[in-house]
């Protein structure tokens, strides 16, 4: 990974970014990689000394690493903090490091996971915490043999505004959210993970005999539809949005004011590939083929 410094930070963040101790310790594939993109894990893997990163892009990373580790230093009764825990799945070790296993007085575990995020991550259905932590509830009764009772997100606001809190309804009160997390019945925390390590198998075993890897799916490359806007002359913003064109059609039909009225198509993104959030982009046909 090439590192850049193109706004001038203090050398401080470079070196955070160096002496980065992230390990997924010795296992072919960690939670957070299983429950991601194969094809993005594997051009990452492949152009690894190509890829190229400014240290302005990892301050949030840094802001939850301290936020970790400050929160670890707490000692508190009946709780493990940061355990890594490992799993064989067929011929593969999966681990994860689990950031607070609270045991219960029932002799079960609950599992809290921080995360510095925005208040947007908190108002907002977030799919990736939900099977994030089930992979981690899978790890502990696993290797614990104990049952999990609960799943939470500690969500730290990066971005929280008071006067929003005062004025906005569903904005949190708090820069500090506990998010509960679905907990799924034990034969779906299985055959989920059975089927994402079969699938980042099958994409290691294609690249490793020259073969096509499978493409990254819409949820994975944050796609947005395409919309129909129905616009009002002497209007910046849209009166109403449409997933077709038909029914804005049929909407401008049944206004008086009709005339003054008309349709904007605003083509559907992809925003994780736009914005090159996954780091490769520049490398993967698939985005390539989408540009041409």
């Amino acid at each position: 990974m090439k590192l850049t410094n193109k706004h001038g930070l203090p050398d401080a963040f470079v070196r955070f970014l160096k002496n980065d101790k992230y390990s997924r310790g010795d296992a072919n594939i960690s939670v957070t990689t299983l429950i991601d993109s194969p094809r993005i894990n594997k051009l990452r893997e492949w152009h690894q000394s190509d890829m190229e990163m400014d240290v302005s892009d990892r301050l949030w990373a840094l802001l939850g690493t301290a936020a970790h580790h400050i929160l670890e230093q707490a000692e508190q009764p009946d709780v493990v903090t940061e355990e890594r825990m490992y799993w064989k799945i067929f011929d593969w070790t999966l681990s994860g490091a689990v950031d607070v296993q609270q045991y219960m007085p029932d002799g079960s575990i609950k599992i809290i996971d921080y995360k510095v995020c925005s208040a947007w991550s908190v108002m907002n259905e977030k799919p990736d915490w939900e099977r994030q932590l089930n992979c981690y509830a899978y790890l502990v009764r696993k290797c614990k043999e104990l049952p999990v009772s609960g799943l939470q997100i500690c969500a730290i606001l990066r971005d929280w505004n008071r006067r929003k809190a005062e004025t906005e309804t569903n904005y949190p009160d708090c820069p500090v959210v506990m998010v509960d997390v679905p907990l799924w019945e034990p034969e779906v925390q299985d055959n989920y993970i059975e089927e994402r390590v079969s699938l980042h198998k099958d994409t290691q075993e294609r690249f490793y005999f020259a073969e096509p890897i499978p493409l990254c799916t819409d949820e994975e490359r944050w796609a947005k539809p395409s919309k129909w806007a129905v616009m009002k002359n002497g209007r910046k913003s849209a009166v109403k949005l449409f997933d077709d064109e038909r029914h804005a059609k049929l909407f401008i039909g049944n206004q008086k004011s009709a005339d003054a009225l008309y349709i904007e198509h605003r083509p559907g993104s992809f925003t994780r590939c736009e914005g090159n959030f996954c780091g490769v982009a520049e490398f993967c046909n698939q985005f390539k083929g989408d540009k041409s």
